[in-house]
């Protein structure tokens, strides 16, 4: 049903268009839906109608871990996320936590059935107690959490003391390369064409089309199922890859990318300062403000074309050219 402002007189400049208030029916969701449609109502100018949008489903999933010992398995942690690429959010999870330090170790990935219907929001990972296995760090503080409490340098320190290897990375990218990859990901995230709601997080080996796309309705999320994918393919760590992700580059997506070995870290919007001071200290090219014609490097300028030495780290609250 078209709804429109009445017709019978102007509508003063300012004054509020008056739109019928009237209940809507529930968003109906089917197990691992990727996205749903809900009704809104849309204004165009003085026309207002109801139709239907296209939502990125968000729904929680459970972590839990058995080590094939008597005890059963425990909950590890809850976390949102758009349902797909359920295992390798779960095993990129674990790795960027320190739980697995060797992906051989990962014996099995299923879905917990319940008593009722299977709803797919509990994963079960099951793992070969070991030394690629380090149970210590379910009793430690999850630093990347923005809210953890942790200072910058302590998070620093737990991000040192968990990478064995730095990033390597010798391969140099043009300019004309770095621009065109923020469009080569947009051509990938499909989800995001249709809702405009979700991240996305690509890896690229080279210029052209992304080597592996995930989306998600979290950034950190995204970069997970990029890490877990690498995992489970067992092409950890990733060197001689650029990861791009949306939005800007906090610390929790520094650290992710440091553990993965990935040397070229990139993003649309702008890095943190603690993003940038990890970035620096683990050897990685940190790339923000990427567009047409535009970026700004924070660190590793040897691995682009034509850039200058590394810049300052910016003082807090200072901005870089945008």
């Amino acid at each position: 049903m078209r709804l429109t402002a009445s017709p019978s007189r102007p509508r003063p400049r300012g004054e509020a268009l008056q739109i019928p208030v009237r209940p809507f029916p529930a968003v109906e969701l089917r197990a691992l839906d990727r996205t749903c449609r809900a009704p809104v109502l849309r204004r165009r100018g003085p026309a207002v109608e109801t139709v239907e949008d296209e939502l990125a489903v968000e729904e929680p999933l459970e972590v839990r871990l058995a080590t094939g010992e008597e005890e059963p398995p425990r909950s590890v942690a809850v976390t949102l996320r758009t349902p797909g690429h359920d295992f390798e959010l779960v095993a990129g999870f674990l790795y960027s936590e320190g739980v697995l330090t060797d992906g051989r170790s990962l014996r099995s990935l299923r879905y917990c059935p319940g008593e009722g219907p299977q709803q797919y929001n509990i994963v079960e990972a099951g793992v070969r107690p070991g030394p690629g296995v380090d149970l210590s760090t379910l009793s430690r503080a999850i630093f990347t959490s923005s809210s953890c409490g942790l200072c910058g340098r302590a998070a620093l320190e737990m991000v040192r003391n968990r990478v064995r290897a730095k990033p390597r990375g010798s391969r140099r990218w043009s300019s004309e390369e770095l621009e065109g990859l923020p469009s080569e990901l947009s051509r990938s995230q499909k989800l995001f064409v249709g809702t405009g709601g979700t991240h996305g997080a690509g890896l690229f080996d080279g210029p052209g089309a992304p080597r592996l796309v995930r989306e998600d309705v979290g950034r950190h999320n995204a970069v997970d199922k990029v890490v877990g994918a690498l995992l489970l393919a067992g092409s950890l760590p990733a060197s001689e890859t650029l990861l791009l992700v949306s939005g800007r580059t906090s610390f929790e997506l520094a650290q992710k990318a440091a553990l993965a070995g990935i040397p070229v870290l990139a993003s649309v919007g702008a890095p943190s300062s603690l993003a940038v001071e990890l970035c620096r200290e683990m050897g990685m090219t940190l790339v923000g403000f990427l567009g047409p014609k535009r970026f700004n490097v924070y660190t590793g300028a040897e691995r682009i074309e034509g850039s200058t030495p590394d810049v300052p780290l910016p003082s807090p609250g200072a901005s870089a050219g945008r």
